[in-house]
């Protein structure tokens, strides 16, 4: 990890921890000594950051300078509350934590009363059904997704059916109880869905596919929309 990735990380944990938040505790956080933690909290406070507290007492962060002030209204603050605790109910691992992250970076950067609304929102998601954990890593398909790259896999079918595919990938969404690919496959030449929980070996190819992503996505939502039997 970079200085400044470690930085980040650490500016990222005095928002999400309950202050004031201990020397050792920040040093286990960013794995790093707490000798090094101590020469961190100065360097952001030369960035700017207002951190209150010193060795031994614990530190809070007062003012964060990396993000501008923010206010929304009280119905806008809610949606953001449930967006995000919806994601943090459904996402794969990597986006449950980026959810929680968001959470506690909004809530240092809003006014005092709404950042208490906003922990005491009204509105909130929870989730009592088991979602499958996906056999890939989750970021890695959604990157390719992005940068419009092939990849393949291998997937098991609802009969139980093994095989290797090799799909353009569209988008990465929720559907009721698991996490889904929207693809173009070219062992099938048309528009698949494929369970994320069913799939495994993901290679992302330096074979592109850009700029056809959107356009792509488009039709394969239309046609969906239209077939349904295709969901595996």
């Amino acid at each position: 990890m970079s200085r400044t990735e470690r930085l980040f990380q650490l500016m990222d944990s005095l928002r999400r921890l309950p202050s004031p938040v201990t020397a050792a505790q920040l040093a286990q956080e960013t794995d790093v000594s707490e000798r090094t933690l101590y020469r961190d909290i100065d360097s952001l406070r030369g960035l700017g950051a207002v951190i209150d507290g010193a060795a031994g007492f614990g530190y809070t962060l007062i003012e964060d300078a990396h993000l501008p002030p923010l206010s929304f209204d009280d119905e806008e603050l809610e949606a953001l509350v449930l967006g995000l605790r919806e994601v943090e109910a459904v996402g794969d691992p990597a986006l449950a934590k980026a959810a929680s992250r968001a959470l506690a970076r909004l809530q240092a950067r809003l006014p005092d009363s709404q950042a208490n609304r906003l922990k005491h929102a009204v509105l909130s998601a929870h989730r009592f059904v088991q979602i499958p954990e996906p056999g890939i890593d989750a970021s890695a398909l959604r990157k390719a997704c992005w940068e419009e790259r092939h990849v393949s896999f291998d997937y098991v079918d609802q009969h139980g059916a093994p095989t290797r595919r090799e799909v353009q990938p569209l988008s990465v969404v929720f559907f009721d109880r698991s996490h889904c690919l929207i693809a173009k496959c070219l062992l099938r030449d048309a528009f698949r869905t494929f369970r994320l929980d069913r799939m495994a070996e993901l290679a992302v190819s330096n074979q592109f596919f850009r700029p056809r992503r959107v356009s792509m996505l488009r039709d394969a939502l239309a046609a969906y929309k239209i077939d349904t039997g295709k969901h595996p």
